[in-house]
């Protein structure tokens, strides 16, 4: 995590609290530090801005990490539906090869 771009990240947030790529920035830079922190701002993005794409494939991961394979399948299938609504060919392509992933190990 860089924290200078994390404390400018945060600065920009208090400008502009509902800005989803502000909220998706933070939530990736506390991913791999603070799970839970990260989680926080990952479930933010999914109630106030349900079709911000990038979200699903994030989320999915580190409800995976975080041992929650419901919500992880769930993430999945939802990402994998607005990826198809949106006509996002490789979001959808990386959410399907994941979510396949998820279900030949699970």
């Amino acid at each position: 995590m860089n924290s200078s771009r994390l404390s400018q990240l945060l600065d920009f947030l208090k400008n502009d609290p509902k800005d989803a790529f502000t909220l998706y920035a933070i939530a990736t830079e506390y991913k791999s530090t603070d799970p839970q922190e990260a989680l926080k701002y990952f479930e933010i993005l999914l109630q106030e801005h349900p079709d911000y794409l990038a979200t699903y494939y994030h989320v999915a991961h580190l409800y995976l990490e975080l041992e929650e394979d419901e919500k992880a399948e769930a993430a999945f299938k939802k990402g994998i539906e607005l990826a198809q609504k949106q006509e996002n060919a490789l979001s959808l392509r990386e959410l399907q090869n994941a979510y396949n992933e998820f279900l030949f190990e699970d």
